[in-house]
């Protein structure tokens, strides 16, 4: 019967159930994110925020989302820097834009943007944690060259900067301990 069982053995087969899912998740070591209500939810997920981003060229999402589907963005702009006469690359357009008044902008205004560039046409920045109860991860992801300010400011360097004032102490003290190092010398006439 049951009593047979030890407790040990009882709790191992509960857990098999877990180390079986857990398992399942891990494909060739890298463990697979869990977004939405599976592989079609997902993928319409991933199709609405390269809809957006190409819409509003900044959108601000989770950090795994963004980073999830900068890749979907710069490839759409690889197959749009092929042009609009190109037949695959106004299928992989019109699969990836939801809305179709975008395509339009895609080939005549993003594609040209990043002629010249060959990769990287996305920035991405962390923010902070969203202030709800899940507390996830957030991240803002652009396309380059978008009509926004820039989000991160380049501090401009200025001589008021703590290093910078430490650096012209260093210099002004070690000038002072040269000078008063280096005796005068007198002329060679007069030293005869």
């Amino acid at each position: 019967g049951v009593s047979g069982l030890g407790s040990h053995s009882c709790r191992c087969l509960l857990d098999f159930p877990m180390r079986l899912s857990l398992a399942l998740l891990i494909s060739h070591g890298r463990v697979a994110r869990r977004m939405g209500l599976g592989p079609r939810s997902r993928l319409d997920m991933m199709r609405n925020l390269v809809t957006a981003l190409v819409r509003h060229e900044r959108i601000q999402t989770t950090r795994a989302r963004a980073d999830e589907m900068r890749f979907y963005a710069e490839q759409l702009i690889n197959y749009g820097k092929k042009g609009d006469t190109d037949e695959k690359a106004m299928k992989m357009a019109d699969f990836w834009l939801t809305e179709k008044d975008l395509i339009h902008k895609l080939f005549k205004l993003l594609a040209p943007r990043f002629a010249s560039h060959q990769g990287g046409y996305t920035n991405m920045y962390q923010i902070p944690n969203r202030e709800n109860l899940d507390r996830a991860k957030m991240a803002v992801i652009e396309y380059k060259g978008n009509p926004y300010p820039p989000l991160i400011v380049p501090k401009k360097d200025s001589e008021k900067t703590l290093l910078n004032q430490l650096l012209k102490g260093y210099r002004e003290e070690r000038e002072r301990l040269r000078s008063a190092q280096v005796p005068e010398r007198l002329p060679r006439s007069e030293e005869h």
